[in-house]
């Protein structure tokens, strides 16, 4: 008799916890038909973060893919009226990306689609465990404080 893996039952319960939460989150994305994919609805998220239009080229670095996935993305999401590409103020060659009212209305949209999967997803931990598993999931996504 073998004895009991402990990080390989943890392994399976990550695994079952990652298909339930994609399967609750897809529920709620495609009740809504928002008309993105989900890489374009990660780019519009993102989008949202800058003060100000962001380059094409800030964006690939901050989503943390080639220039031209970036592209493909907007020109998916311009031709949905959610981005418009705008001209660098200072520098006539560079382009910069800003979200259009339509895709703001959409990010909304978004938003409020994620924020019922994770009610749906946290609906059996109390208020303690969820601040518990905040900061395990800060932890598996940043790494111990100190070493990020």
């Amino acid at each position: 008799m073998t004895a009991p893996d402990p990080d390989g039952l943890l392994a399976e319960q990550l695994l079952r916890l990652t298909r339930r939460v994609h399967r609750i989150q897809k529920r709620h994305l495609e009740l809504h038909e928002l008309g993105i994919t989900p890489a374009q609805g990660r780019l519009l998220r993102t989008l949202a973060h800058y003060g100000s239009p962001p380059r094409m080229a800030d964006l690939a670095a901050r989503l943390e893919v080639v220039p031209r996935a970036v592209t493909s993305l907007v020109d998916g999401l311009e031709r949905a009226g959610k981005v418009r590409r705008v001209p660098d103020p200072s520098n006539r060659r560079v382009v910069r990306i800003e979200l259009t009212d339509e895709g703001r209305a959409t990010l909304g949209e978004l938003r409020a689609a994620r924020r019922r999967a994770a009610e749906e997803i946290l609906a059996p931990l109390t208020a303690e465990q969820r601040a518990v598993l905040g900061g395990l999931l800060d932890t598996l996504v940043d790494g111990p404080p100190g070493t990020g």
